[in-house]
């Protein structure tokens, strides 16, 4: 009987602060957010050193493939119209097919870049938000197991680099919690093997997307 009773003052009373919880939650300024896009990456033309004889085409040409990106950010702190945050920004794409004129290079390379970051939102508590983000992180290339006319790639078909990341973007929020995001960022890699020199140790990979936003 005493368990009963004690259940029947305890029950309530749970529901009671559970129910005061969540609408303090629900009042709470959002601290986390999380989106999504989808877009376009960039890599410039590279030349290839000392090309093979008969070559009449010595450059490598990256296609622009569509590549999707991931991001989850905290607010750290505010102060007047800023707001900063830390973010994880993850982008990647599944295939970029290359081009040159000598059967030397891979077909394709795929891309994950993974580039924990600080983001600086300008009027973070208003419904446009303009934000720079720096960071760095890692970033992992796959190459194709062909060449890119025929036979074989007897070359390295993974390979792991360091990435630094500069980005800009925009947030708007136009529901509640909902928004859409516009961004550019810049995962300035190490190369991937394409079994040729091209007196490059390092390139940069454009990305730039479109997509959705929540924050909670």
């Amino acid at each position: 009987m005493l368990a009963k009773r004690l259940a029947v003052l305890i029950v309530p009373a749970l529901v009671l602060v559970s129910s005061a919880l969540a609408q303090d939650s629900m009042n709470s300024p959002p601290v986390n957010q999380l989106s999504v896009t989808a877009g376009k990456t960039f890599v410039s033309t590279q030349t290839i050193q000392n090309p093979p004889a008969g070559d009449t085409n010595p450059k490598i040409h990256f296609g622009n493939p569509w590549s999707v990106a991931f991001n989850y950010g905290r607010l750290l702190k505010t102060r007047s119209i800023f707001g900063l945050y830390a973010e994880l920004p993850v982008a990647m794409f599944f295939r970029m097919d290359l081009n040159t004129g000598a059967n030397l290079i891979p077909k394709d390379i795929g891309a994950l870049f993974v580039t924990p970051s600080a983001r600086l939102n300008i009027f973070s508590s208003d419904s446009v938000s303009p934000w720079v983000s720096v960071g760095g992180g890692y970033g992992r290339f796959r190459e194709a197991p062909e060449k890119n006319f025929f036979g074989p790639n007897t070359g390295p078909t993974g390979t792991n680099t360091g990435v630094v990341q500069f980005g800009a973007g925009l947030d708007v929020w136009v529901w509640h919690r909902f928004g859409f995001r516009a961004e550019a960022r810049d995962f300035y890699s190490g190369t991937p093997a394409l079994n040729v020199d091209t007196g490059r140790s390092r390139q940069h990979n454009y990305y730039v997307g479109t997509g959705v936003a929540y924050r909670f």
